[in-house]
């Protein structure tokens, strides 16, 4: 069975809770679909609901995660012949972590996994690599294999796990799900730094050149993406 799964929150810290979960699951030659909308009794701030267009109105009468029919359905397939599929899935699991679902099977990181593979791309979030990758051609006759009849809506849960899977779909045509397996979980070198007053510029270059500044990174950036951090200790140490 593979679970492709998206989340929206209340926000992208560690103190922010999940408002909605799509999932699609594939097992065998049968496609079954879940969505819901939770109240996690944490207020959904403006900001938030401009993304994903969740209000507090909409989740106001909603169930806890651990009520809702998706929590009940990853608790029942949390083993180890289950592979959860998601786009930046640490994220996601830090989320479902925090309302009891600590996950058991197989992983796939879809945004590690096109890192690797697809390092040319100029940005790697999903909406991104719908539209660079062309996936949105294949939306309409995903959708509609899935049993989906709403309209694909970027930063809803259901249509953006429909996103992971057609990703998931392009980077099999030249991998496998084992590499996938591996590459989910491995760091991955990046040549460039994507802000700052460096921004497009080489981090072996910066390292030579100022490396009181990666230093200064790694020191006072808390929230630093796993792999820039991992790429400036690599070109530090070999300067």
């Amino acid at each position: 069975m593979v679970i492709f799964l998206d989340l929206e929150t209340t926000g992208l810290e560690l103190e922010d809770k999940i408002i909605s979960i799509g999932l699609i699951v594939l097992e065998n030659d049968k496609v079954e679909i879940k969505y819901d909308l939770v109240n996690e009794g944490k207020k959904i701030p403006p900001k938030a609901s401009s993304i994903h267009h969740i209000t507090n109105e909409m989740i106001k009468d909603k169930p806890t995660f651990k009520e809702s029919d998706s929590y009940k359905f990853l608790q029942l397939h949390n083993n180890e012949d289950v592979t959860l599929v998601a786009h930046n899935i640490n994220f996601d699991l830090q989320k479902l972590m925090a309302c009891g679902v600590r996950w058991r099977g197989k992983m796939i990181d879809t945004l590690r996994v096109t890192k690797h593979l697809i390092p040319e791309c100029e940005f790697f979030s999903l909406q991104f690599l719908r539209y660079e990758l062309k996936l949105y051609k294949k939306e309409l006759q995903q959708s509609l294999a899935c049993g989906i009849t709403s309209n694909i809506i970027a930063h809803n849960a259901l249509s953006d796990a429909l996103v992971v899977k057609l990703l998931y779909d392009y980077l099999m045509e030249t991998t496998t799900m084992d590499e996938m397996y591996e590459l989910s979980f491995k760091n991955v070198l990046l040549e460039k730094i994507n802000f700052g007053k460096y921004k497009e510029r080489y981090i072996e270059e910066i390292a030579m050149n100022d490396r009181g500044y990666l230093e200064w990174l790694l020191l006072n950036v808390m929230d630093l993406d796993e792999d820039l951090r991992y790429s400036i200790v690599y070109y530090l140490e070999g300067c």
